[in-house]
C-alpha cells in the first residue's frame, strides 16, 4: 500500500512538471534563453530555389547583413530577382535586449514602415502599391514580443538541443487582419550532417502562415551559421542554401 501511495504522489508531480513545461511563457526581449554572445556582425548571400519535382529554379540571390554596435542590432535583408528591382528589409533591435526599435520594408509591392515606441506603441505606414493605398498605423500592442523579420535570425541563437522546442512571441503587420501579438513555433530539433558537417536541423513555423508553412533550418552545430533552409508549403516546396 506505501509503494502504491508512493508511486501515486510520484504519478502527480510528473503530471504537473509535465503541465509546466507545456504552459512555459513564450520567449520575448528581456526574458528568453538567447546567448547573445554568439550575436557578431556577418555578411552572407543564399540562393533561393523553388523545387519542382527533381528540378532546382533558381529564383533570387538573398543577401543579409547583421550590424552589431554597442546599443543596437541591424540586420539587413535584400532579395535580389532577375528583372526586378530588389526587394528589401531592415530591422533594428536593441542590444543586449533584443527589443523591436524599427521594421522597414520596400518591394514592388508595398512600403511598409514600422516604429516600435514607447507605452506598447507601433506606428508607422503600410502603403499597397498595387491598389495605391496608404495605411496610417497607430496600434497599442499589449505585451512583449520581437519583430517577425527578426526571429529567423534569433532562431539559431538559441540554446538547441535534442528534442528542444520553444514558442516565441513575436509582431507581424498584415492589413487584412487585427494587429496583435502572434507567435512562431520551433516544433523540433534533430542533430544531423550537411556536407560533412555537424548540424541543428530545426523545425519552426507560424501564425503568420497560420502554422501552413514549416521550414526547417540547418544550423552549423559549431559557428551557428544558416547552411540551408528547407521550406514546405503543401504542394509548393523551396530551399535556400548558403552560397
Amino acid at each position: 500500500m506505501r509503494f502504491l501511495k508512493l508511486l501515486s504522489v510520484i504519478l502527480v508531480f510528473q503530471s504537473a512538471f509535465s503541465s509546466m513545461e507545456a504552459q512555459q511563457s513564450p520567449q520575448v526581449p528581456g526574458k528568453n534563453q538567447v546567448d547573445v554572445s554568439l550575436i557578431r556582425n556577418e555578411d552572407y548571400s543564399m540562393t533561393w530555389y523553388a523545387l519542382k519535382d527533381t528540378a532546382k529554379i533558381e529564383m533570387a540571390k538573398i543577401d543579409t547583413k547583421i550590424l552589431k554596435t554597442g546599443t543596437r542590432v541591424n540586420v539587413t535583408t535584400t532579395i535580389k530577382m532577375k528583372n526586378m528591382p530588389d526587394w528589401t528589409d531592415e530591422t533594428a533591435v536593441t542590444f543586449p535586449g533584443l527589443a523591436p526599435v524599427k521594421h522597414s520594408s520596400f518591394n514592388t509591392q508595398r512600403d511598409m514602415l514600422l516604429d516600435f515606441g514607447k507605452e506598447n506603441k507601433v506606428t508607422g505606414y503600410y502603403l499597397d502599391k498595387v491598389q495605391n493605398k496608404k495605411t496610417e498605423i497607430s496600434e497599442k500592442t499589449n505585451g512583449k514580443f520581437f519583430d517577425s523579420n527578426f526571429y529567423p535570425q534569433l532562431i539559431r541563437w538559441l540554446p538547441l538541443k535534442e528534442n528542444y522546442t520553444v514558442e516565441i512571441a513575436i509582431f507581424d503587420y498584415n492589413p487584412k487582419s487585427a494587429i496583435g501579438i502572434i507567435k512562431a513555433y520551433i516544433t523540433g530539433t534533430t542533430k544531423g550532417t550537411l556536407n560533412n558537417k555537424a548540424v541543428w536541423m530545426v523545425s519552426v513555423t507560424d501564425d503568420i502562415s497560420e502554422k501552413k508553412a514549416i521550414s526547417t533550418y540547418y544550423i552549423d552545430a559549431e559557428t551557428r551559421d544558416v547552411l540551408k533552409q528547407e521550406i514546405d508549403l503543401g504542394t509548393r516546396k523551396m530551399v535556400m542554401e548558403r552560397l
